[in-house]
Order: C-alpha cells, then structure tokens, then sequence
C-alpha cells in the first residue's frame, strides 16, 4: 500500500535506550525501566499506581481476577469492541452481557447499561472508541450507585480527556495498550492502573503467576516513546483537523464529530459512510490506501451497534502522514 493503515513513530532514541539495556548485559527481566514505566504512566493518567503487563488483554483479564469476579458473575461489555474486551469475562468464568453504544462517541450507552443491570451483575467495561472519551463519568455513576465494579478500558485512549480530567484515571482498574498501532508503542504491551494499594498488589501477584511480565527491554522502549506522546497526539489531531475540514464537503461522508468537553487523542480517524461503504473501502484499497472497519459487532441484534458498524470506515492518521497524503485519501473518497 502507497498508504498503509499505520506506520510506527520512532526515532534513534528509541533504539538508543533499548541499546543501552541490552549492552548493559543484566537486568533484561525486572530492571528499573519497568518500574519507571509504571511510575511514567501512573502520573501520565493520575493514577497512584500503574502494574506493567505483557499486552492489554493480560491487564484485562488480570484486572477480573484482581477484582474477585468468577462463575454466575454478570459483566456489562460493548459488543462494539475489540474481541479482548468481551473475553476477560470469559478468562475467570464470568458471562458477558453486551450493551448498546450511544451514536455521538459510539462508547456504551449509559441508559441502555442501566437495562442490562441484575442481581448477577459486578462490572462494567466501557471502552473510549478510538481516542474519544465515552460518557465514563455517567457510567461511573451508574458502577458507584449499584456497588459494582468500574474496569475502564482505556487501550485507544493514553492522554484523551474528559472535562479536564484523564481517560484511564476513572474506576476500580483501568487498563492501557501498546502494540504496534497505538499512540506509544513497544511492539507489545499492556498496563494496569488503580489507585487502590490493595489492587496494586493482587495485579502484581497475578502477573507473576501467569508469567504476564513485560521486559526490562519492552520498558526502555516505552520509556521513550512516553516521551514523545505529546507530540503524537498533536501530529495525530492536527491530521484529523485536515481530514475533518476536507472531508465535510462529500455529502456521503459524516466524520465522527469531538464534543467539546472532549479531547480526542485520535488512535483512530473513523469516518460514517450513508451509502456504499463497501465501494469506498475498495476504490481506497485499489488506489493503494489501507482501511480498517473498527469494529465488526463481537454480539449482534444490538441496534445502534449493527447500524453504526454497518456504517463505519477508519482511515490512516498516523503521525507521519503527510498534507499530501491526507489530501489524496481525500480525493479517492470523492472520486467514489
């Protein structure tokens, strides 16, 4: 593709610090990286404490087992997700009960979860679609009032805000990832932040029975890319800027709009196709640009979730994308 879906953002710092853990010749496994890390990350979203993992999923499914859920539990998950979101139930047991999104930031939809609540019923996972903040505060209400637990998953999500305050930093756990997509990246990776000691220590105990750990190399990695995450996310939003300007003259077209209490980080550039996404998708792909459909529903018969990813198409938005490469997805879209 002349325009892949993403290219990873690095420099020779990154390979500078890993260079540096791999010359040093010890501490490749528990090194001080990894408890730098956690501590870069922990104030990245004012959380107290941040456990390193090898990926988001095992924070996932770590952050059920830390929080005692298991067999005859209920969890309220998106079925507009990624698979690993509606599986940590599964991992300890529990069963997944899929609710509904709501149509301006497709995250769960707080009225259609207060349905879904019963006696069973002991989390909540909502997800921040592609860097937009969900209605997590609504949702944390909805976790506090009925005494269940709030797993935030904030995996697409790192710097986001919500009225001032950092996605990743609500609820009981909440989780992030690194693979090779995402703002910061170290191939693999995954975190689990709370602010309760007690939870800290069950994540910890559990990354060391399932032998979850991140590396002392993945860490130095990450400690680089952590750095230059103000500067993704400005690369990433300015390119959303242009496609978002450019893109509001094709009347087929509907970009995913910000509100304005929100601070999308733009892991994803998710645009609603009226009619014909599917030749979209194909003149994109023969004129040599990669697309995603984020997501295909995990459950289907919810049905704001089948009709909006019915809809739906996400474009490249990389931060080393180019005006003119923005410009040219642009005009093949047109040309549809």
């Amino acid at each position: 593709m002349k325009i892949p879906f993403y290219k990873i953002f690095w420099d020779e710092e990154d390979v500078e610090a890993v260079s540096q853990v791999i010359r040093r010749g010890s501490w490749w496994t528990n090194g001080k990286e990894i408890s730098k890390l956690e501590e870069g990350i922990a104030s990245t979203v004012h959380r107290n404490y941040a456990v390193a993992l090898n990926s988001g999923t095992s924070a996932l499914n770590a952050s059920m087992e830390a929080l005692g859920i298991g067999a005859g539990d209920e969890v309220i998950v998106p079925s507009f997700t990624f698979i690993s979101t509606a599986l940590a139930p599964l991992f300890v047991g529990a069963k997944p009960v899929f609710a509904d999104i709501e149509r301006e930031r497709l995250g769960l939809d707080p009225e259609d979860v207060k349905e879904r609540i019963t006696s069973k019923t002991t989390a909540i996972i909502p997800i921040h679609y592609g860097g937009l903040p969900c209605r997590i505060k609504e949702l944390s209400e909805i976790a506090e009032d009925n005494g269940i637990f709030l797993v935030e998953d904030s995996a697409e999500a790192l710097g986001a805000q919500i009225d001032g305050e950092k996605t990743g930093s609500f609820g009981d756990i909440s989780i992030a990832s690194f693979t090779g997509s995402k703002l910061i990246t170290m191939g693999e990776g995954g975190m689990a932040m709370t602010n309760s000691e007690k939870l800290r220590d069950k994540l910890e105990s559990i990354r060391e029975k399932y032998s979850w750990r991140m590396s002392t190399i993945t860490a130095a990695l990450g400690l680089s890319q952590l750095k230059k995450l103000p500067s993704v996310i400005g690369m990433r939003r300015n390119n959303a800027q242009i496609y978002s300007e450019t893109l509001k003259e094709i009347e087929n077209i509907k970009p995913l709009k910000e509100p304005d209490n929100c601070f999308n980080v733009y892991q994803f550039y998710t645009i609603s196709v009226d009619e014909g996404r599917d030749d979209v998708r194909k003149h994109l792909e023969e004129g040599g640009v990669s697309t995603k459909i984020y997501f295909e529903p995990v459950e289907r018969g919810l049905p704001i979730t089948d009709e909006v990813s019915s809809h739906v198409l996400t474009l490249p938005i990389y931060p080393g994308l180019t005006r003119e490469e923005l410009e040219t997805v642009v005009e093949i879209i047109k040309e549809t």
